[in-house]
């Protein structure tokens, strides 16, 4: 929860505050509708970052924190799949595809979280 919030949070932050700078990575045109765009998911990845990061130290997998596991489960996962799908049509960055890696891998995690970990562990060291 902790990493995810840290990289929801800088991620937030810096589409919040910098939406031009990341138009101009992506090479997309530098047009009012898209840097609004830009600022409002900066705005999401911000609130998603503080509900992991007050989420952190509670129980979570199985049923605990099912609403806030499965969020994020959801989020990761078809982020990953849009970032394959553009790393296979040929046009996408190396940050685009760091992205993807990363997206790949909290989308595991939660995927892990949601379907496979119980959330507790009984006194004898296995799931419960």
């Amino acid at each position: 929860m902790t990493a995810s919030s840290v990289i929801l949070a800088s991620t937030g932050a810096f589409a919040l505050f910098a939406p031009n700078e990341i138009l101009a990575v992506l090479g997309s045109p530098l047009t009012s509708s898209l840097t609004i765009t830009v600022q409002l998911l900066g705005a999401l990845y911000l609130s998603f970052a503080f509900t992991n990061w007050l989420a952190k130290d509670s129980t979570i997998g199985g049923i605990y924190a099912r609403p806030t596991s499965l969020g994020n489960f959801t989020h990761f996962t078809i982020g990953a799949l849009v970032l394959a799908r553009y790393q296979l049509s040929g046009a996408a960055s190396g940050a685009i595809t760091i992205a993807m890696i990363v997206y790949a891998f909290f989308a595991v995690v939660f995927g892990w979280l949601v379907f496979v970990y119980g959330g507790t562990v009984s006194k004898k060291g296995t799931q419960g």
